[in-house]
């Protein structure tokens, strides 16, 4: 995929009602160290599919898209197989899978790992929160120290992924700091149809509430996104609370072996699927 293919992708994952922006793709096809392929036939395109290098280490496949005229007709395989083939060199291979996609990749050998769910409001409530409280806004001597931060709990480096979404998003980028260290983050972005909160990472869920509190609170009346990882019963509780309605699930999987698993207690809300 070139960047004057994003028109043409963007209008695919339109039509599936799909959260990316051109932002989004453009993050996905301007690095070339990412892997980002299309179907086309004749002179239209009709199928894509990413994967996101992760240092070298680990692939992150998304975007598996294909027009709904053409489904049926092997197209999502012969993305698969030519984008796998290109992720040979990689240690491990990893993306979340709606339930249907999960039944494809098991084909390509791919493995569960943990549960998703997507939880989402038309408009958001207005909460309260004290502005001088912690978390802070991100500030550029903050970025390392999250960078590794995310490093450790995510599994593998990120840095191309956290510096786009903080330069991209500074109005929803929040640290929680202890002892001055950072012992927390909130990141975020505009999408298509909602906001989308995450990855917020911390060590607890009193901490994680206090991010996704500051996180919300400019967007009060507007529609929202989250996806939380199921064995986090009380923040799935508390977000429930607040207005949040569970949309759908998804299905962490990875191919090859698991060597970067992060820290799962840690781990909150994910990116997206699109991202980790």
């Amino acid at each position: 995929m070139r960047l004057d293919d994003i028109e043409y992708a963007l209008t695919l994952s339109n039509a599936e009602g799909w959260n990316q922006t051109e932002k989004d793709w453009r993050l996905f096809i301007r690095s070339s160290q990412n892997v980002c392929m299309l179907a086309e036939c004749g002179k239209k395109i009709i199928g894509t599919t990413t994967a996101i290098n992760y240092s070298n280490q680990l692939a992150w496949i998304g975007m598996v898209l294909v027009a709904k005229e053409y489904r049926g007709q092997g197209v999502s395989k012969l993305l698969l197989t030519n984008i796998l083939e290109k992720l040979e060199s990689f240690k491990s291979i990893k993306l979340d899978a709606t339930p249907e996609g999960q039944r494809v990749y098991k084909k390509f050998d791919f493995k569960d790992e943990y549960l998703i769910t997507r939880m989402a409001t038309t408009s958001m409530k207005s909460l309260s929160s004290d502005d001088n409280a912690l978390p802070e806004p991100i500030q550029s001597n903050h970025i390392e120290e999250i960078i590794a931060f995310d490093e450790i709990v995510f599994g593998a480096n990120r840095t191309q992924l956290i510096e786009s979404l903080i330069k991209e998003y500074p109005r929803k980028a929040w640290a929680l700091k202890r002892n001055n260290s950072i012992a927390g983050f909130a990141l975020g972005r505009e999408g298509n149809k909602y906001h989308q909160v995450g990855p917020v990472f911390a060590s607890n869920s009193n901490d994680v509430k206090l991010l996704i509190r500051k996180a919300l609170k400019d967007l009060a009346k507007q529609p929202v996104v989250v996806d939380v990882l199921c064995d986090k019963e009380d923040l799935i509780n508390w977000l429930n609370s607040i207005g949040f309605i569970t949309q759908r699930h998804f299905v962490r999987m990875y191919r090859k072996e698991n060597p970067f698993p992060g820290l799962i207690n840690k781990q909150y809300l994910i990116c997206g699927p699109e991202f980790g």
